[in-house]
């Protein structure tokens, strides 16, 4: 697994990761409770205080919830664009200290360029994001990851950024089977989640990834976001099986209960 990025936490229940470069430490989304976050910082033998920016892909609490608490750090930068950053900052009583950027721009903090990329879901205006660090000729050279949960299927758009990786961070978020089965969920929410914008099921990640055709820089893949009710570790690590044995990059399954 590469040593500079670490999922905190990827589930219904919360979203967060570390990435570390050569001059930045910043999280992807902040799923969990500020007093969490630090919690699982110092597990790794990291520090809240070390953080210096996050970045939010849209206002849903399990990828939003810790800005509560993060914001108490006024030098803190919550990177958002505009409605996400309206509906966060509507629940809270103090201001963050947000820095708003456009969809579909890329912009630079620190040693990072930023691109941001929308995607199909339920938000006021959710995206992706592909951070790339290092320069060419360094050691190690350019470095690029990207982070894509939350989308009801994948966009051209959204294949051309997946090509463009060598990590990726995908969701996996039900399996559409035991979703059926599911007795806690009435027909809506079903709908909802099985809708152009709501979750990818295993059967839709895999059909993603199949679709890169060995075209692609991927040496890494995160299969992330699993339902804890409508998904499980065997049936995500059978379904992707065979294409943990046909392709050139690794497969790992995040377990929803770890951490």
């Amino acid at each position: 697994m590469h040593p500079d990025f670490q999922i905190l936490g990827s589930s219904s229940m919360g979203n967060c990761a570390l990435l570390r470069t050569g001059s930045s430490k910043i999280l992807i989304d902040a799923g969990f409770s500020g007093k969490r976050i630090q919690a699982k910082l110092e597990s790794m033998g990291e520090s809240l205080d070390a953080i210096q920016a996050v970045f939010l892909t849209h206002e849903h609490s399990d990828h939003a919830q810790g800005i509560r608490g993060l914001s108490r750090r006024s030098d803190l930068p919550i990177f958002a664009n505009r409605d996400t950053a309206d509906a966060v900052q509507a629940k809270l009583t103090k201001r963050a200290n947000w820095q708003v950027f456009e969809t579909g721009t890329t912009f630079h903090f620190r040693d990072l360029e930023i691109r941001s990329f929308a995607l199909p879901h339920d938000a006021y205006d959710p995206v992706g994001y592909v951070f790339r660090w290092g320069l060419k000729g360094d050691t190690p050279p350019t470095q690029s990851l990207a982070w894509i949960t939350d989308l009801g299927y994948v966009p051209a758009h959204v294949h051309e950024q997946m090509r463009s990786v060598e990590t990726l961070v995908i969701e996996a978020n039900y399996d559409e089977a035991l979703l059926e089965k599911d007795t806690r969920r009435p027909w809506s929410i079903k709908q909802r989640i099985r809708g152009r914008h709501g979750h990818l099921s295993n059967n839709a990640a895999f059909e993603a990834l199949s679709q890169l055709n060995g075209n692609s820089q991927l040496k890494e893949v995160y299969l992330a976001h699993l339902s804890k009710d409508c998904n499980s570790l065997a049936c995500v690590t059978e379904r992707f099986a065979s294409l943990n044995q046909e392709k050139d990059f690794a497969i790992h399954v995040v377990d929803p209960a770890a951490l």
